[in-house]
């Protein structure tokens, strides 16, 4: 399949793009031209900025799953403005790209949603999410909450609290629904969302129950 990724160089990225160049797919990741040596070996590099769809609207075509993560790094309360400027610019400037194609399919790494916290990262996302339902775009939409790997496992320390919460009807639900995944998992659900992708003009929401559930490879 012809993949192209923005955000392809972070934490998701590189493992994600290792994973689909493994089964066969072509990769292209969206750069910066400073950044073009991060990309992962195997991938063609597209220079250009997620923040401006006339950079990189042209690369994408009517067979393109265009795959976005673009996003701040390890999103805090103090990166409320971060989020706007960054997350939820860039995933506009993908929807933009994607309508002018128009592409075949649009996978997008949301979050899980509602949520008693990071009210600003959670409206941003959402924000992003709505967007891509007025461009009447294929997508698939994922909703992590934290994922868990490399430089991301403080929350294990959380994981008594999540079992027992899971258990209490009263909790049960919030607790699914804002669970920690692997980036093992995380990945097995991008690929799985670009290999299987819904009907033409649909949008699939996976959500952390289903992230966990997804097809090993």
């Amino acid at each position: 399949m012809d993949v192209f990724v923005t955000g392809g160089t972070g934490y998701l990225g590189r493992a994600m793009i290792g994973a689909l160049l493994q089964r066969g797919h072509a990769v292209r990741a969206l750069t910066r031209t400073a950044s073009r040596d991060k990309v992962p070996a195997g991938a063609t590099p597209v220079a250009g900025d997620a923040l401006d769809a006339t950079t990189f609207a042209a690369a994408l075509s009517a067979t393109t799953t265009l795959v976005h993560l673009v996003g701040t790094p390890h999103p805090g309360p103090s990166k409320a403005a971060l989020f706007e400027s960054v997350d939820l610019a860039s995933i506009r400037s993908s929807v933009e790209a994607a309508r002018r194609a128009p592409i075949a399919h649009l996978v997008y790494v949301s979050v899980a949603q509602p949520a008693p916290t990071m009210r600003a990262y959670v409206d941003a996302r959402t924000r992003g999410e709505a967007a891509i339902v007025e461009a009447r775009l294929t997508a698939t939409m994922l909703r992590p909450w934290y994922v868990l790997g490399p430089g991301h496992w403080w929350p294990i320390a959380l994981k008594p609290f999540y079992w027992l919460a899971e258990r209490l009807p009263a909790t049960r639900e919030t607790a699914r629904r804002m669970g920690l995944v692997t980036l093992a998992q995380m990945v097995a659900a991008l690929v799985d969302a670009v290999e299987h992708p819904p009907a033409a003009g649909g949008v699939r929401i996976v959500d952390v129950p289903g992230i966990r559930a997804a097809r090993a490879f």
